[in-house]
């Protein structure tokens, strides 16, 4: 019970940081929701059951636009569908014998930052830690809409853009340990900034949008890593076990 404790507080812990500059990111997010016309209460339960900026943002645009319902769920399909392969890379760290009520309460509440962090953890991913990291970061997240709603019209647009400059500053906090400590993964990610400046500018393939070039980037440098160099489970073992010591 002790340890399920830790993990739920070390994830509380982990998740604050992420929280705050969800906040800031979504409190823009809330000004557009004020031009499409919605409620703090709207903006909330909005941004509660889609943690995705880029989705969000085409949601509410949508919504000034006046489109059509089934033209707002393919493209928030399409945008988020980077989540898809976190989902299925997050699910080979959850432990068999994991439950169903577990799967399915992580994977709603997978975003980028907090597949990071749950996926540089050795081992199984504990839904503790899961549930505290989600706990101190998705309420932040529906709640600076929620104030983006009701302040933002009141502040300068490059002021609150100004803020999300945390939640970029924070996502390279998440890598950069792991590209320490494994030159593949530093390669990958230099890789991954380079193929992801050369798709922004190649016709046909730069009017995709910026969720498809990233599925797109995803599976093939993966690809591409695990066939020159694959990770040994003996390895992968002993670099957790040398983790947990330290």
């Amino acid at each position: 019970m002790e340890n399920k404790k830790n993990a739920f507080l070390q994830g509380l812990k982990d998740g604050l940081p992420i929280g705050l500059g969800y906040l800031a990111v979504s409190f823009s997010l809330g000004i557009i929701a004020k031009k499409a016309n919605l409620t703090p209460v709207q903006g909330f339960f909005s941004s509660f059951i889609n943690h995705a900026s880029a989705g969000e943002y085409a949601l509410y645009t949508s919504i000034v636009a006046s489109v059509k319902y089934i033209e707002i769920i393919l493209m928030t399909l399409v945008i988020n569908a980077r989540y898809f392969l976190m989902s299925c890379a997050l699910s080979q760290r959850f432990d068999p014998k994991m439950n169903l009520f577990n799967r399915i309460f992580i994977s709603f509440a997978i975003t980028d930052e907090l597949f990071g962090i749950n996926i540089a953890r050795p081992g199984y991913v504990n839904p503790r830690y899961c549930y505290g990291a989600i706990a101190a970061s998705i309420p932040l997240w529906s709640l600076g809409t929620a104030l983006g709603i009701v302040a933002g019209t009141y502040l300068p647009v490059r002021i609150v853009s100004a803020l999300s400059v945390s939640l970029y500053g924070m996502f390279i906090a998440i890598i950069v340990p792991p590209c320490k400590k494994n030159k593949v993964v530093l390669v990958c990610v230099l890789l991954s900034f380079a193929l992801s400046f050369v798709l922004g500018h190649i016709p046909k393939i730069k009017e995709l949008s910026s969720g498809t070039r990233v599925i797109i980037i995803t599976v093939l440098i993966s690809a591409i890593a695990a066939i020159i160099k694959p990770i040994k489970e003996e390895d992968e073992k002993a670099e957790e076990q040398t983790q947990e010591e330290q």
